[in-house]
């Protein structure tokens, strides 16, 4: 769309020959080395005989013992096993493998009570999902805190200018109380959108990309938005994703519609989107169209939309922001529906618990299925 960024250097594990195969290569080539140049091979007593590489295993059954078929002294490779969807191991060589399963749909889930508090202690039992109306059986369920990719999106128009230094300290105060595994991105947008900082984990270059705003023009906050899941896709390297909205008014520069918008985030994978409206003293025509686009975008992708009064409560909301991202539960279940179905699907979880009156769900409504199931992703270690 309009974020840019600069080129990614991947590096990836070069295969090395087995020792297998290098001793049958060896022997290969010592017997060919024995050989005459011309004519039928005949026996010469005045020669040694050729020996055969014995650490080859030549036996015609295989043994059903995997180590008993490698060569002799090779070393047993730990065996590998399949996570759940989106998980993350490390194998040999500081190798990290990402295993996908692209027919699995997976919700991140908010629970709370009737007080609106953070509901932390249910079982998988205890919740149910339908899609489309069909009741869908869960398979993985977790509750965890579990690393991000975060974007945050500042608004930078020229109303925001007396507004960013609030704004920055409360984003910081997100970052701090986030996972300390979470990588985030800034883009600070007004008729265009500027991938000011590339995803991280260092708390001072973070601050250097909220530093670089220059606040003027108009507000694009739906090519924005859509830009940023663009770079979630392409760039993240966590399964669970998240954007946050920062804005003090509604969209008025925008190439694309809220519908445009939202449509491009669910058909990425659905990252969730939280909003902060800084509506306060704005025309309320102006303010309860803005009101609206950002309910709009957060509700459907499990997210809430905040409007502080004043900002004073900005910093405290971020800190909420923070704690609803760590506490959800993640959900995972395979459609009865084939993804080559396509179409837009909708989606519904509730939770029912002895010890509580009334529990509300936080979720994304529906997705768009995939149908491409991608190979393992593999991505070498490196330091941050």
């Amino acid at each position: 769309m309009l974020l840019c960024c600069g080129p990614l250097l991947l590096a990836q594990p070069q295969a090395t020959a087995s020792t297998q195969t290098q001793s049958q290569t060896a022997s290969v080539a010592q017997t060919q080395a024995t050989k005459p140049a011309t004519g039928p091979v005949q026996y010469d007593p005045t020669k040694p005989e050729v020996q055969r590489n014995l650490s080859v295993d030549r036996d015609p059954v295989l043994s059903p013992d995997p180590e008993d078929n490698l060569p002799v002294g090779a070393t047993v490779p730990p065996p590998v096993t399949k996570g759940p969807a989106g998980e993350i191991q490390k194998g040999q060589g500081g190798i990290y493998t990402l295993y996908e399963d692209v027919n699995e749909v997976v919700l991140n889930c908010t629970v709370v009570d009737e007080k609106k508090e953070l509901v932390r202690d249910l079982k998988k039992s205890d919740f149910r999902v339908w899609e489309d109306g069909v009741p869908q059986a869960i398979n993985s369920f977790q509750y965890q805190d579990l690393p991000v990719s975060l974007g945050i999106l500042i608004d930078n128009s020229g109303s925001m200018h007396d507004k960013r230094a609030a704004v920055n300290a409360a984003a910081l105060e997100l970052m701090r109380a986030s996972n300390p595994a979470d990588e985030t991105f800034i883009v600070n947008f007004s008729d265009k959108a500027y991938l000011d900082q590339g995803f991280t984990s260092n708390i001072s270059l973070l601050e250097r990309g909220l530093a670089r705003f220059d606040s003027k023009n108009t507000t694009a906050m739906y090519d924005a938005v859509a830009a940023s899941a663009d770079e979630l896709t392409k760039q993240a390297k966590q399964p669970k994703q998240v954007l946050l909205i920062i804005t003090d008014g509604a969209d008025n520069a925008s190439r694309l519609s809220l519908g445009q918008a939202a449509a491009r985030v669910q058909r990425l994978g659905g990252p969730v989107v939280y909003s902060i409206g800084l509506l306060f003293g704005d025309d309320p025509k102006d303010a309860e169209r803005a009101r609206g686009d950002l309910e709009r975008l957060s509700e459907e992708t499990g997210g809430i939309a905040y409007f502080p009064r004043s900002l004073d409560d900005v910093n405290e909301i971020a800190g909420e922001v923070a704690r609803d991202i760590r506490e959800q539960y993640t959900i995972g279940y395979h459609s009865t529906r084939e993804a080559s179905l396509g179409g837009y699907r909708t989606v519904r979880v509730e939770a029912t618990a002895p010890h509580y009156k009334r529990l509300t769900v936080r979720t994304r409504r529906g997705y768009y299925p995939r149908t491409a199931r991608p190979v393992p992703r593999q991505t070498a270690e490196t330091a941050r």
